[in-house]
């Protein structure tokens, strides 16, 4: 008579696996979409030290306007502009570029069947965009220190930067909407969210106050997030108003309405833009679109 064998143990559960679903397990696969795309990035890595220098020569031309009419306060202004716009340009940007690399590489098929969830997608692509973003504001914001003596203490910087990262929010569900166009379009979609950077840069008085915008024109700045950040980091350093000279500073607390406005934008254009990233990918596979010739 013969003994059953014995069932074999149960594999103990391996911590570096997640049960899928779960918050950790969508965490990792976010983490693991910024590492691809950080890849990506690195890939093309010459084009990004092209593009990283020119930000950078940019946005100390425009700088040096101010430098140029003697005017300190013109000088701070401008490059708050530069610096704000390097970064929440760069993030806009980047969301798109991320379908786009996907594109060119023949591989967006691949990533639109993965067992994930398209929140989880984007939150990694949003998650490298910014933390990108960052640096290459970072790195423009020290060259422009190099020409001139910026004048702000450590405390407004860092409260900027605060301003910086919940205006980010409003630019990544943005991005997320403009993202659709590289998704519809392979040779010319990416391009075509230069035309949107470029409305957002007129409109929201990047360089010059919203004031000085035709009449029919000023209505459509309430639109913008960026409208909303520079005001308050404007405020931030002394620099809002009219005028050749500075005024007192004021602290976080002083831009609360601002702050608020800009959680409102991200509260409602994030799930925006899923919904219609959602929407196009949809159309994407129905009329075969993801291919790599588009």
């Amino acid at each position: 008579m013969t003994t059953p064998h014995a069932p074999p143990p149960t594999p103990a559960p391996d911590p570096a696996r997640t049960t899928p679903g779960t918050l950790a397990h969508q965490l990792r696969a976010a983490l693991a979409f910024v590492f691809r795309d950080y890849h990506l990035t690195r890939r093309y890595w010459s084009w990004v030290l092209v593009f990283t220098f020119y930000d950078m020569v940019s946005a100390a031309s425009i700088m040096l306007i101010g430098v140029a009419a003697h005017n300190p306060r013109l000088t701070l202004t401008l490059l708050l502009g530069a610096v704000m716009w390097s970064f929440l340009g760069r993030l806009f940007g980047e969301i798109a570029n991320s379908i786009s690399y996907e594109r060119w590489e023949g591989t967006i098929e691949y990533t639109f069947m993965a067992p994930v969830s398209r929140l989880t997608h984007l939150v990694g692509v949003s998650l490298f965009a910014g933390a990108y973003a960052l640096l290459r504001g970072v790195l423009v914001f020290l060259f422009m220190g190099l020409f001139v003596d910026i004048g702000a203490t450590l405390g407004q910087v860092v409260q900027c930067l605060v301003v910086f990262m919940v205006a980010s929010l409003g630019f990544m569900g943005i991005g997320l909407m403009a993202a659709v166009l590289p998704v519809m379009s392979t040779e010319n979609g990416a391009q075509a969210t230069n035309i949107i950077q470029a409305v957002f840069l007129l409109i929201s008085g990047v360089y010059y106050p919203v004031s000085v915008l035709p009449a029919w024109l000023q209505p459509v700045s309430a639109i913008s997030p960026a409208t909303y950040a520079l005001d308050a980091c404007r405020k931030i350093l002394g620099v809002n108003g009219t005028g050749t000279t500075f005024q007192p500073g004021v602290g976080l607390g002083a831009v609360l309405p601002e702050l608020g406005i800009l959680l409102a934008f991200g509260a409602v254009t994030i799930p925006l833009g899923l919904y219609v990233f959602g929407k196009a990918e949809t159309w994407a596979k129905r009329t075969g679109k993801l291919k790599r010739a588009g």
